[in-house]
């Protein structure tokens, strides 16, 4: 078997057997519920206010930008986090210790990630079709476009996360992307339209996929005349296309490379004192 074929294959195993320990860790799955819980709770209130100038459920408009803002947390963040929690414990030593481990190791994220952020969508989405009006889930349409803009989204962010990852040696700096990641969601209209904002701020919102995938998942579920109060008055199709083709572009290239240089730089003496400063910490 060709050496490649086989380390995906591996991954897509190592995948397949970290979704069955996910789901059945309680401390996972309150991880997955907690937020969640709360989206729907904020929906939930929010169903009786109006986005400006119209007559429809802010609610209902939030509910497709969350699931966006979900997918580029979790392709973005919680990959990035784990890599550099298994890098400084040494998951990542063993992996670069076996033929084509990194390859595999990678596959194996991508697998539990992708499923991961898929089911939560779904987690998220059908609770709030019973209290949320005005969502098109009646067209083949929506849900095509729906999942075609989930998948892009995942491939744009997943690799930005592995560059993230390998770039960040100590846990503890995870916040130096965390609020800059915060403040950008405040920015990208995922609860409130930026067409208020200042135009600098609109320009800088659409740089990043935050505000694409939240667009491309309001174009899937919302009405057509919801188009008006986005930027331009119209869902933009090929703008989000060709940003989050961008960053998925950018992505698959950086990462290949940030990745081989990361790995080279693993050794056991790192991974030694990566583990005697954690416990210092703890001490």
């Amino acid at each position: 078997m060709n050496p490649t074929t086989a380390a995906v294959r591996a991954g897509l195993r190592r995948g397949v057997i970290e979704l069955r320990n996910t789901f059945s860790n309680a401390q996972d799955l309150w991880n997955y519920f907690f937020p969640t819980a709360a989206l729907l709770t904020a929906m939930f209130f929010m169903r009786g206010s109006t986005v400006p100038g119209t007559s429809f459920s802010l609610g209902a408009r939030t509910l497709p930008s969350a699931l966006g803002m979900g997918l580029a947390f979790g392709g973005m963040l919680v990959l990035a986090s784990q890599l550099v929690i298994e890098r400084e414990d040494g998951t990542l030593l063993r992996a670069k210790a076996t033929p084509n481990g990194m390859l595999g190791y990678l596959i194996g994220k991508i697998t539990l990630m992708s499923t991961v952020a898929l089911v939560s969508m779904g987690l998220q989405l059908l609770p709030a079709l019973l209290f949320l009006d005005g969502l098109r889930v009646t067209s083949a349409t929506a849900w095509l476009t729906l999942l075609a803009v989930a998948v892009l989204g995942l491939i744009a962010t997943l690799p930005m996360g592995a560059v993230l990852g390998a770039l960040i040696e100590n846990p503890r700096n995870l916040g130096l992307v965390m609020l800059p990641t915060m403040g950008l969601i405040a920015l990208s209209g995922i609860f409130y339209p930026i067409n208020s904002y200042p135009g600098w701020l609109q320009a800088v919102a659409q740089i990043f996929p935050i505000y694409w995938l939240g667009l491309g998942m309001r174009s899937a579920l919302l009405p057509d005349s919801m188009a008006a109060v986005e930027l331009g008055g119209s869902w933009r199709h090929l703008e989000t296309l060709g940003v989050l083709g961008a960053w998925a572009v950018l992505g698959l290239v950086l990462a290949p490379v940030v990745l081989r240089r990361m790995a080279r730089r693993e050794s056991g003496s790192r991974v030694a004192a990566r583990r005697e400063r954690a416990m210092q910490r703890i001490g």
